[in-house]
């Protein structure tokens, strides 16, 4: 953890991307590009707004703007207002493997059991493909170089934020505060949903989760 809080208190903010069919009727979608619903835009640019709202409270822009290679996460960045957001393989989300496009519900039945994610991990089917999905630890290792990377940015005092996807950003969450990225499982987060991420008394803290744009 950082021993100090920098000033000015500079805030790192994550930004889900908007709703995909996909998201809407819970297949998990890892490496599969899938586009924007017409909702999942209006979201995007609803989220847009609040952004602008929470630079102009702060009276500056973000000093870096990194977005998930996904088109999903990239498309909502640029409908956000930030279409020179760089893009950062380590943001991508999940490599779901054997389950990718598949439902929690449908994968419990195949196992004849309950399945959870962040429990059982994603190579609990037989990869037909032969491409096995990532291990917990090596989302967290993900998260891991991306907080690495801005924290210099941080540390001068400049926001930041990320346009990424919900099971990523839980897991960076976990990473941000020291904890087990187990633990993600506690953190929901709807698409297009907004959080904060600061500093308070000398830790890492999260100061606002789960924030809906529109209100």
């Amino acid at each position: 953890m950082t021993p100090t809080a920098p000033s000015p208190d500079p805030q790192l903010v994550l930004v889900r991307h908007g709703e995909t069919e996909w998201s809407a009727s819970g297949r998990h979608t890892g490496r599969s590009d899938v586009p924007l619903t017409v909702a999942g835009e209006q979201q995007a640019v609803a989220a847009g707004v609040w952004l602008q709202g929470w630079a102009d409270r702060r009276g500056r822009r973000p000093a870096v703007v990194l977005t998930s290679p996904r088109e999903r996460a990239r498309r909502t960045a640029d409908l956000a207002g930030f279409p020179a957001a760089e893009a950062d393989d380590d943001l991508a989300e999940w490599d779901y493997g054997p389950v990718e496009g598949r439902t929690s519900g449908a994968v419990g039945e195949h196992l004849g059991r309950e399945w959870l994610l962040f429990r059982d991990g994603v190579n609990v089917l037989a990869a037909p493909d032969g491409h096995r999905g990532e291990e917990l630890d090596q989302v967290a290792a993900r998260a891991a170089r991306v907080l690495g990377r801005v924290e210099p940015t941080l540390q001068d005092g400049g926001d930041v934020v990320l346009f990424a996807h919900g099971h990523l950003l839980r897991v960076l969450a976990t990473v941000w505060l020291g904890l087990d990225p187990a633990l993600g499982a506690r953190f929901e987060l709807g698409t297009a949903a907004i959080c904060l991420l600061g500093y308070g008394h000398g830790l890492r803290t999260v100061e606002g989760w789960n924030l809906a744009a529109q209100g």
